[in-house]
């Protein structure tokens, strides 16, 4: 194996910044003072600015959480959770002071009111267990008395949650379902049987908190006296292992993980009666074969929604349960000939007549007005684009709030609407990305807005979209970016000898000639549904991306088939036959801009991670006599490898679709590779394992390549921490200035 070692970054770029400084003074001898000054005055982006120094940080507002008189909100700082009038922006006060609790009070990472808001929920101590798990510290603050009490002292928790009525907690603790009741602080005990890598209570397993983003697993019911609950047994599932190293000897964390064709957890949902200490097992059918991704109450205290899928996720169910008797009945179903996505929005109307539900059935992704007989009461929305989010339902006045690729799929605006979806008013003003967060009656709302060369923008605004209050315009960094070069982002289409239309982003050297010819580099995301092409700022590769263009590349960044944004057909196009499309078009793309007078045909690269990596990895190979060189971070190497959940939407299973599997999966084409290769994994990968990067060299080595590699011991599928990334980023602009 190789490891990119043989030139330093840092002194290849003091010499770039040698040769340009000269040349910079050669032309400075025919210009004015003003013009002397002004050559001198852009700064170069560095690794260090990026990645050690902040220089290009972002200012936000974190936790924003509106009031029930949906007339002020609060908001977390590092000393206290202050509160604001939405009518001016202006600090009313503040709801807790952390150093009036204690001068020494642990840092508070999150807080949420109780119902009647008269107590906070504060957390701290944040421990990762995954992706999105972790266990806290929670602490019950009374807001009127100013008091403060560590809610437990049994160990930290997961997940910790008010009772609809403020006078309990539910919580998770070492794979059991707990209740706190706040007057006394006395834990009862819900559940006895988790146990690590066998049963999970009141929380999800690894496959369903990354495939199906969720980990909170219990749901207290609106009148508070039941609580809905996951139970997991993952006893059958297979085990996968990683060395954690750093010790004499190194020790083994083993945890359960589904592979494509593999055994799943046995998903049971369960609902504990507070009133009669008993628990009530729903039938929610054959748990070999299926998958539960939501639970949710109706507005009647009595009946809990859930949806149902089957394992090749082409059919998704709604199913109602009567929480005293237990009897199921179905509400809505919905199939397809390839997956059905799980809808990113159902609500249950306070009314109690009807829900919302988001569904891509007509070809794009829209909303959906059903009664809870399951009857289609109307399609709120229509046309041809995607319905991004729903973001503020307002019942009493009949407005739906929400954003949508109308426009592009590169651009997120707002929309409102009515409830018969007659009359839909764009709210937003400028291209570009908006994340909305609307008050309690949504007679305001806070507005993030980016564009891609903008960083996020924090406007208050009116039901009707009039700006208020401008509360960080990230003023202070627009300034610093323009000390730092004129690199910009620029978007366009390409037409592939297919006649498929595909977006891309492009950046150029400040200083373009088009009579020179540049080298290309290629970032790619690539996965299902998800988009990189979009008119949103982003931190750490845009900035990576402008020092890559100050150096003489030129920045490359293409959505191909599969991407989002662009309705069901172009996404669901790559079905079971995960790759095959995606990788087509980047090099149909790289084969573009090779045509190009001012490219360089024979210096083209392409990088990318997860997904990404994976495919910058296929691209290399099947596209070897384009590509000069790749580089991919934690890449999937084979789907055979990856979890089933995601990988069998795709790709059905294994043992139905091998072609499918193994037609496009890297680690078979090892022996054409021609280029460059760098690939990068850390040990500690729960996600993509590090076994496919270690099988992938084994390939390569037998084949007889030559490549270079990089690995992370103990870091997950982020790889950060301390100066991980400064190291990482460091590597791989050495290997590009090295080999493109």
């Amino acid at each position: 194996m190789h490891f990119a070692t043989t030139k330093s970054f840092t002194s290849h770029i003091t010499n770039k910044q040698y040769f340009t400084m000269i040349k910079k003074v050669f032309f400075a001898v025919a210009m004015t003072t003003a013009g002397i000054f002004g050559a001198f005055a852009q700064k170069q982006i560095t690794l260090e600015d990026i990645w050690a120094r902040g220089t290009f940080s972002v200012r936000g507002i974190s936790e924003i959480r509106s009031m029930k008189d949906g007339e002020h909100y609060c908001t977390l700082t590092r000393n206290s959770i202050d509160k604001f009038s939405y009518k001016n922006g202006e600090k009313t006060g503040s709801v807790c002071v952390f150093t009036d609790i204690a001068t020494d009070f642990p840092r508070v990472e999150s807080y949420q009111f109780n119902e009647q808001e008269t107590h906070l929920l504060l957390s701290s101590g944040f421990e990762p267990i995954y992706r999105h798990s972790g266990v806290s510290d929670y602490y019950l603050y009374d807001i009127q008395a100013k008091s403060c009490k560590k809610l437990s002292n049994n160990g930290k928790q997961r997940l910790t949650q008010f009772s609809p009525d403020g006078k309990k907690t539910a919580f998770v603790r070492d794979n059991n379902l707990f209740i706190c009741d706040l007057e006394t602080l006395q834990e009862k005990q819900v559940t006895f049987d988790g146990k690590f890598n066998h049963i999970i209570n009141g929380t999800t397993d690894w496959v369903y908190e990354e495939e199906f983003a969720i980990t909170k697993g219990f749901y207290w019911s609106p009148d508070s006296k039941k609580i809905a609950f996951y139970r997991f047994d993952e006893s059958a599932v297979k085990q996968y292992n990683m060395q954690m190293w750093g010790e004499l000897y190194p020790e083994d964390y083993t945890f359960k993980y589904p592979k494509a064709g593999e055994d799943n957890s046995v998903v049971d949902v369960l609902i504990y009666d507070l009133t009669t200490d008993k628990t009530l097992k729903l039938d929610v059918g054959s748990q070999n074969d299926q998958y539960i991704p939501r639970i949710k109450w109706t507005t009647n205290p009595n009946v809990l929604a859930f949806m149902r899928m089957n394992r090749l996720q082409n059919k998704m169910e709604l199913l109602l349960a009567d929480a005293t008797t237990g009897a199921i009945s179905n509400l809505y179903t919905e199939e397809n000939n390839t997956y059905v996505e799980v809808p990113d929005t159902w609500i249950f109307l306070k009314d109690g007549k009807n829900f919302l539900i988001t569904s891509e059935k007509d070809g794009y992704n829209h909303i959906y007005m059903y009664d809870m007989n399951g009857k289609q009461v109307r399609q709120i929305t229509k046309g041809n684009y995607d319905v991004a989010s729903v973001c503020g339902v307002d019942e009493k006045a009949k407005r739906l709030y929400f954003t949508s690729h109308e426009s592009s799929a590169i651009n997120t605006e707002l929309y409102v609407t009515d409830f018969n979806g007659k009359k839909i008013t764009k709210l937003s003003n400028a291209p570009g990305t908006y994340r909305i967060n609307f008050s309690n009656g949504c007679s305001y709302y806070i507005c993030n807005f980016s564009d891609a060369n903008t960083p996020p923008i924090y406007t208050i605004h009116d039901s009707k979209g009039k700006q208020i209050v401008m509360l960080e315009n990230n003023v202070a960094l627009q300034n610093r970016m323009k000390e730092y070069g004129n690199e910009k982002k620029v978007f366009g289409q390409l037409t592939t000898s297919e006649n498929v239309t595909l977006n891309y982003y492009i950046i150029k050297p400040a200083d373009f000639d088009s009579s020179k010819q540049y080298p290309v580099f290629f970032y790619v995301y690539g996965g299902p549904g998800h988009q990189q092409v979009t008119n949103s700022y982003s931190y750490n590769d845009y900035y990576w991306h402008r020092l890559l263009a100050q150096h003489g590349y030129i920045v490359v960044c293409v959505d191909g088939r599969g991407t989002g944004g662009r309705g069901a057909e172009f996404k669901k196009v790559t079905y079971k036959q995960l790759g095959k499309y995606e990788c087509i078009d980047v090099i149909e793309a790289a084969k573009y801009f090779a045509a190009k007078p001012w490219v360089d045909a024979d210096r083209i690269g392409i990088f990318g991670w997860s997904f990404g990596g994976y495919l910058s990895s296929l691209a290399i190979l099947k596209g070897n006599d384009v590509f000069k060189a790749a580089i991919a971070v934690a890449p999937v190497t084979t789907w055979r490898y990856y979890d089933n959940i995601y990988t069998e939407r795709f790709l059905q299973r294994p043992q139905d679709n091998p072609e499918g599997y193994d037609q496009n999966s890297p680690i078979n084409f090892a022996k054409q590779l021609k280029g460059n290769y760098l690939i990068i994994h850390g040990t500690g990968d729960d996600n993509v394992h590090f076994q496919n990067a270690a099988d992938m060299i084994t390939a390569l080595e037998q084949a007889n390549k030559q490549f270079e590699m990089r690995i992370y011991p103990n870091k997950n599928h982020s790889i950060y921490g301390g100066y991980t990334r400064l190291n990482l980023y460091t590597l791989m602009t050495d290997f590009i200035f090295r080999k493109l």
